[in-house]
């Protein structure tokens, strides 16, 4: 299936003739109502607490995810990077964390932790395609092993009452596709939901996720169906839903880069055109972010802004000096006091001031 953004000058496989369908309002998991149908992909070192209040924020996504997290460590109780990623606010609900692991009762004893922290669901992780850990059977790792999966499915099912779902790739490579057989797996288990990254774990990143996959399983399972990969504007969720019949979308690496496109995607479905943040709605979006991590005192909070000022000054005029500066800055109220010296340079440049920054938006069909 082509994207949106493959075919700039058309739909894609979407006739002229055929409208977008628009990503359902309301979705629901076991018994959790997720509207709109939208979900914040659980990506290592972006979706810590911060981050996802910092997306619910501003508004338009439905669920949102924890990084994946070590059912080892969570049972571990001196890991204090598993009690960091599970350490979550109650304006995030509903809120899902995400295991990896490869024992089903260690799975299943850490799911039970999850459920007692006050967690909404349980997520197992089946499409990391990291090596350290597939060398460990988890993430992708055990895609090679489906027996190994059932008897994970079983064991977590049977130890929550919380509803259990799984993310997982199409397959080890092309030639080892399991995605179908995997998801009809998940539902005769009693799993509530399943997601797809239609990538194989031999992809990574690379290449085109294959829609055609994600509309394979809708066919062949009754539970809900969440689809990922190459949803990079409103429109290409739209697709996504047409083209596949999704349920839901799940959206990872754009939403660090366009934190907006939640919003954008319940506008569009809506009105059939979204707004664009201007240069002075990303100040404040970036100040608000920082602020928070600030805020929040985490440990690595520098380091935190230092990896997300590629993606928050992308498209910003000047945005390399700007980025420069806050890899040269030595602590995080320094990196701040950059980000405003160079916004408020740039604002004072183009007349505006700083009570006028918010909210003006241009229009984009």
């Amino acid at each position: 299936m082509r994207k949106l953004w493959d075919n700039p000058t058309g739909l894609g496989q979407v006739s002229a003739r055929e409208s977008l369908r628009p990503v359902p309002e309301n979705l629901v998991i076991g018994d959790i109502a997720i509207s709109p149908a939208t979900v914040l992909a659980p990506m290592a070192g972006v979706t810590d607490t911060v981050f996802r209040r910092f997306i619910r924020n501003l508004g338009g996504c439905g669920l949102i995810m924890t990084e994946f997290t070590s059912a080892d460590g969570v049972l571990r109780k001196k890991d204090q990077k598993a009690k960091r990623y599970l350490h979550f606010y109650e304006d995030e609900h509903p809120i899902s964390a995400q295991l990896f692991g490869s024992n089903p009762q260690v799975m299943a004893e850490a799911a039970h932790v999850v459920e007692d922290l006050g967690f909404d669901l349980v997520d197992l992780n089946l499409g990391c395609p990291a090596k350290k850990v597939v060398k460990c059977n988890g993430g992708s790792g055990l895609l090679r092993d489906l027996p190994a999966i059932g008897r994970i499915f079983e064991a977590v099912r049977s130890a929550v009452k919380i509803p259990f779902t799984v993310k997982f790739r199409t397959g080890w490579n092309d030639e080892e596709i399991v995605c179908v057989e995997l998801a009809r797996m998940a539902e005769s288990c009693g799993l509530a939901a399943v997601a797809l990254h239609a990538r194989t774990r031999e992809q990574g990143y690379s290449g085109n996720a294959r829609w055609e996959w994600i509309a394979a399983i809708k066919d062949a399972v009754k539970i809900p169906v969440i689809g990922n990969g190459d949803i990079r504007t409103p429109r290409d969720a739209c697709a996504m839903v047409t083209q596949t019949g999704c349920d839901a979308v799940m959206i990872g690496r754009t939403a660090p880069s366009n934190p907006w496109i939640f919003r954008q995607i319940q506008q569009y479905c809506t009105a059939g055109e979204y707004d664009e943040p201007t240069e002075a709605d990303r100040y404040h979006m970036i100040r608000t972010y920082f602020q928070m991590l600030i805020e929040e005192e985490l440990p690595d909070a520098i380091g935190k802004m230092k990896q997300f000022a590629s993606w928050f000054t992308h498209g910003v005029p000047g945005g390399a000096h700007l980025r420069k500066e806050i890899y040269e800055s030595n602590s995080d109220v320094e990196v701040l006091a950059r980000v405003e010296e160079f916004f408020e340079s740039r604002l004072r440049g183009h007349g505006s001031s700083l009570g006028e920054m918010g909210g003006s938006l241009v229009r984009n069909t």
